[in-house]
């Protein structure tokens, strides 16, 4: 059994590792550049928007609406850039949560439904992110490095 784990988990683990920094700077750029565009969109439309938030029902559209832009914009480009990484991310895979129940739901008819949303797949990197940090190609993993715990 030893031989097996070494060859199917340990040694693909061994190969990958020099490109370990790849996977969290995808994402980061991928999710962080659509976000930043909705939320920039969003913002140059505000009226169009405010009227689409009122139709989805989702509550207050006149404070959502501009708030959820300025999340989208800032948090998206706070991912491109991998700044406060963790603290973006919570609040994008809120909004991503919010469109779901509120706008999407209505349509969910099964999990496979529900796991085919891009909203999901979106709230996934989020919640990753949030809990596994930028990855070392980041201004978090410098500014660590730079001003961390362990320089003291």
């Amino acid at each position: 059994m030893g031989n097996v784990v070494d060859w199917a988990i340990e040694w693909p683990a061994r190969l990958a590792r020099p490109v370990s920094w790849l996977g969290p700077l995808l994402a980061r750029i991928v999710v962080g550049e659509v976000f930043m565009t909705s939320g920039w969109v969003k913002l140059h439309n505000l009226p169009g928007m405010i009227e689409n938030f009122a139709g989805w029902g989702i509550p207050f559209p006149q404070f959502t609406t501009p708030f959820v832009s300025v999340v989208e914009l800032v948090g998206g480009a706070l991912l491109l850039l991998g700044l406060f990484t963790r603290f973006a991310a919570v609040p994008l895979a809120i909004t991503m949560l919010v469109a779901i129940a509120t706008v999407l739901w209505p349509d969910v008819d099964s999990l496979d439904t529900l796991l085919g949303l891009s909203e999901s797949a979106y709230l996934a990197i989020f919640l990753w992110l949030a809990a596994a940090g930028p990855g070392c190609a980041s201004v978090d993993a410098w500014l660590q490095r730079r001003f961390g715990r362990d320089r003291e």
